[in-house]
């Protein structure tokens, strides 16, 4: 399926290209997803979905096929796989960059591919869901973009630590919920399909039970 999303951001657009390709600052805006390691063009995380009460973690890679500053336009291709199941999903991204009114236009066209849960949702639940979380992840990206960006440095010298260094803890990653994050009208529709499938389900155990 294709989806197309556009927001704004209120910096220029060489100021939104380099925050776009700092993979690290903007990790926490991208809902669902956990960042592990980052090269400069490939970066390798994984990204959690809720359907109902089942959590779906997808790890994988994604890659910068292409980065044309001169024409702010980027390419990224990303793979994923079930960590605990046989679905999986692709997507071809492509992002496109334009000075409006003092701040950057961004345009996302994205070639999505799903299998396993997810894709039994189709294209329209799915296209919500994308304006959901685009619209998070622009409002996310615009408020870091504010934040300064320079260290100060402290007044007085730091001794060195002596020993281990004490680990931080990490803050567990909230999966992308599908039912919330669509809506009512939405989540209603796939509760329906979802206690649809379920019956289902139940319905062939109980004949496979009397079969047998």
């Amino acid at each position: 399926m294709e989806l197309h999303h556009e927001f704004t951001v209120p910096v220029p657009v060489d100021d939104a290209w380099r925050a776009l390709l700092d993979v690290e600052r903007i990790a926490p805006c991208m809902p669902g997803a956990t960042v592990d390691d980052y090269d400069g063009k490939t970066v390798t995380g994984s990204v959690k979905v809720k359907v109902g009460p089942i959590t779906v973690t997808y790890r994988g890679t994604a890659v910068f096929e292409e980065q044309d500053e001169s024409a702010h336009r980027m390419v990224l291709i990303a793979n994923g796989k079930e960590t605990r199941g046989q679905g999986t999903a692709r997507a071809t991204v492509t992002g496109t960059l334009a000075e409006r009114d003092g701040g950057t236009a961004v345009s996302v066209r994205t070639d999505l591919t799903v299998t396993g849960r997810p894709a039994q949702f189709g294209r329209g639940v799915m296209a919500e869901v994308g304006d959901k979380l685009v619209g998070q992840f622009a409002e996310c990206l615009a408020r870091r973009l504010g934040e300064p960006t320079e260290r100060t440095e402290p007044s007085e010298p730091v001794e060195p630590f002596q020993g281990a260094q004490p680990v931080q803890p990490v803050q567990p990653v909230e999966p992308i919920d599908l039912l919330r994050t669509a809506g009512p009208p939405v989540a209603k529709r796939v509760a329906v399909a979802v206690a649809t499938a379920v019956l289902a389900l139940v319905f062939v155990r109980i004949r496979r039970h009397r079969h047998a």
